[in-house]
């Protein structure tokens, strides 16, 4: 990613990625898939949780015996097979639309192609499609491509805005662009899964557990508020 970035960020930055790494360890990736597979496990993910999404995804897949047949399967069907994520009836039909757009265009459903693009063009080419904004695109990118890119979520959003990682009216499409400036490429996989886990069981978005945070030195806001209390 290009760009200017602030120094004092980009230290703050690694010294977040250190300091998760030393709490959490190195993450993995729930597992590879390819470049189709994680697009459409993604779509699958929206405003769900990653139990819901895996249970999803092995029902969808144990009921069609390829991604042809879920492309050309009965709507209904495909919507009862992925219940388990919820918003079925707006994900699958999002995803069959998907699949045939992808085969119209490449005529089958393989988008090894990618991998011979930048990150930008295949960042622009995935993001044409209906449902698949900045973060689905940067996961595809990330996980399955091995282009860096650096996807964000709900709960990196509100993490990196209490830490003071980005400003506070940032847009999240903006966020994506912004942290991956800070952020150098290799970290940017364990960076994007352990700030996910602080938020998930730390910095939670109604009572976080500042006292628990292995970065609340760092932390403008719990930095801030200690601060109104004296």
């Amino acid at each position: 990613m290009e760009g200017q970035s602030d120094p004092h960020l980009v230290a703050k930055a690694r010294q977040v990625y250190e300091r998760l790494l030393q709490r959490f360890g190195e993450p993995r990736w729930h597992r590879p898939l390819s470049a189709l597979e994680e697009l459409v496990s993604t779509i699958l993910s929206q405003n769900t949780n990653d139990r819901n999404r895996d249970v999803a995804f092995e029902r969808l897949r144990a009921r069609f015996p390829s991604w042809e047949a879920v492309r050309d399967a009965d709507p209904e069907a495909v919507i009862e097979a992925i219940r388990p994520a919820g918003l079925a009836n707006q994900k699958g039909p999002r995803i069959q639309a998907v699949l045939r757009q992808i085969t119209a265009e490449q005529g089958s459903l393989d988008l090894s192609f990618l991998e011979k693009m930048s990150s930008e063009e295949a960042r622009a080419w995935l993001m044409r499609f209906n449902g698949v904004g900045p973060k689905t695109a940067a996961i595809v990118l990330q996980f399955a491509l091995g282009k860096p890119s650096f996807p964000v979520d709900t709960h990196i959003y509100r993490v990196s805005g209490r830490l003071g990682l980005r400003p506070a009216k940032m847009s999240v499409e903006q966020a994506h662009v912004h942290l991956a400036t800070l952020f150098p490429p290799e970290t940017y996989g364990s960076a994007h899964l352990n700030l996910i886990r602080l938020g998930r069981e730390i910095c939670l978005a109604r009572s976080p557990r500042c006292s628990e945070c292995p970065l609340n030195d760092l932390c403008d806001d719990y930095q801030r508020r200690l601060r109104d209390e004296t």
